[in-house]
């Protein structure tokens, strides 16, 4: 990924809250037949190994897990929001024209190696743990429980565990920090008033850190 210095973001710490508050990831492989990806949901765990593992599973017709290897290097991406910017947004563009349009974006790249993992405990875990945190939100929150038993152990024949270890991770945060203070608060508060948020929020962050 292209990261001019002014959009880098390093920090694993600051990655892993981005994964985590967007864990909706796109696995990309290069197996036996070639590229191939994947849209899936991961669960981060960010204190094991030596940048994180994400863990994830597939349905067991996906051929996905068939065509790599234990040990393949992947490719997750993470997209935590993007917008277009006009450029009529920018107060310097109606003094000196000279302004184009744009689009701001937020993503994580996690690189790792692959683990297939085929064993009812590991999937069951899961399962398990990514329900719990994305039903954590809900009025009553469903649990694996209020299912027959028999019914999930059938499901949970039907899906295959995957690991993924990350040895890099890397960020791009592409929010207009080139450009002055007042033109990234006059296009971020454009995104807002258009109901745009997530970008709107995170350029209005940029230019208060910038100000400090």
């Amino acid at each position: 990924m292209y990261v001019p210095a002014h959009f880098e973001e390093s920090r694993p710490e600051a990655l892993h809250g981005l994964i985590a508050q967007n864990p909706f990831g796109t696995l990309v492989t290069h197996g036996e037949h070639g590229l191939d990806a994947n849209h899936i949901p991961f669960l981060l765990l960010p204190e094991e190994g030596k940048l994180g593992v994400l863990h994830a599973h597939v349905a067991r017709a996906n051929p996905v897990w068939k065509d790599v290897a234990n040990g393949d290097e992947v490719l997750v991406i993470f997209r935590a929001g993007d917008a277009y910017i006009s450029p009529t947004w920018y107060p310097s563009k109606h003094e000196a024209h000279r302004q184009v349009p744009t689009w701001n974006y937020r993503v994580a790249h996690a690189h790792g190696r692959i683990t297939v993992r085929d064993d009812e405990r590991f999937v069951r875990g899961v399962v398990a743990r990514l329900t719990r945190t994305h039903e954590a939100s809900q009025p009553t929150p469903w649990k694996m429980s209020d299912a027959p038993a028999d019914y999930t152990d059938a499901l949970l024949k039907m899906i295959v565990g995957i690991e993924i270890e990350i040895t890099r991770i890397e960020g791009k945060l592409k929010l207009g920090q080139n450009k002055e203070t007042r033109d990234i608060v006059g296009a971020g508060e454009a995104l807002k008033a258009s109901g745009e948020r997530v970008i709107s929020d995170a350029m209005l962050a940029c230019a208060a850190a910038k100000t400090e």
